[in-house]
């Protein structure tokens, strides 16, 4: 019996393209296609579940896509999505605790890490926030600086900015008190 590979497919979206990929009916890929660490992650996923990639589109990536669509249109605000994170123990954790911002806010490393209630591993979970997999739904965009700035994102800091915009109109201005 052949194993279940990941099926992946593209989309492009408003903020930039996306490649989704799903596994056994849950989604364990939505990232930014042409981000700095493309590879890393690719690779971290098929050796994770032991497989490789197909391009095939699956029920999952197309309800993916109209949630995704959904929320870029501004209709909605939380993903009902069956999800599979693929990482380290302390990656789960951490994409766990991202889940947990909602919608319109923020938060920093520094305050992820005492959530974690290990105020000491603020570098260690900046690097699980970067290696995150599922950018959007696992919202890491939401992370910014202990002072507001804008920092590091795999789909760019344009694209982390409109995002941040769209689920809070004021974020920008929000961004001002801080110059």
């Amino acid at each position: 019996m052949n194993p279940e590979k990941i099926s992946i497919s593209y989309f492009k979206t408003p903020f930039g393209e996306l490649i989704l990929g799903s596994y056994e009916d849950k989604l364990c890929l939505c990232d930014w296609r042409f981000r700095k660490m493309r590879d890393n992650v690719d690779s971290r996923i098929k050796k994770g579940l032991n497989t490789d990639f197909i391009q095939k589109e699956t029920k999952i990536i197309k309800e993916a896509k109209k949630q995704l669509s959904e929320y870029f249109a501004g209709k909605r605000q939380t993903f009902e999505l069956q999800i599979l994170l693929v990482g380290t123990d302390f990656q789960k954790q951490v994409w766990e605790e991202l889940l947990r911002i909602p919608f319109g806010k923020t938060n920093s490393y520094l305050s992820l890490s005492r959530n974690l209630n290990n105020e000491k591993a603020i570098r260690a979970v900046a690097s699980a926030n970067g290696a995150n997999a599922l950018s959007i739904i696992v919202p890491c965009h939401r992370i910014i600086g202990n002072t507001g700035e804008l920092i590091g994102y795999a789909g760019g800091l344009p694209a982390k900015k409109k995002l941040l915009e769209l689920e809070n109109p004021s974020f920008d201005n929000q961004l001002n008190l801080f110059d």
